[in-house]
């Protein structure tokens, strides 16, 4: 089992209002100049959020939502400081209640 951490917003603000496929275009460049994995996801509309050990922590964000999950926590808490307006969070997985971390919903 993994930590995975992430933020998450509405599917809107965090694809459409915010720049982050720029972002996330940038941290791949440097990951692939690096020859480093790559450990960070956009996952529109991820089922983790409906998992019932995250549902108190999760109701607040807007649905449809989107989430950037890595298993850096460093390269979160920057997406946290750079984006603002997200919930941060993390869990373990894959388990009996997120046995997928980057499944979608439906």
């Amino acid at each position: 089992m993994a930590t995975y951490y992430y933020v998450a917003a509405s599917e809107n603000f965090l694809t459409e209002e915010e720049p982050l496929a720029e972002v996330l275009t940038e941290r791949r460049r440097n990951y692939a100049e690096n020859s480093k994995e790559i450990d960070f996801w956009l996952v529109r509309r991820p089922s983790f959020l409906n998992a019932a050990e995250l549902t108190k922590t999760t109701a607040a964000v807007p649905r449809p939502a989107a989430a950037v999950i890595s298993t850096d926590r460093s390269f979160i808490d920057f997406m946290k400081l750079r984006l603002e307006f997200v919930l941060k969070g993390e869990f373990e997985a894959p388990s009996k209640a997120i046995p997928d971390p980057l499944a979608r919903e439906g």
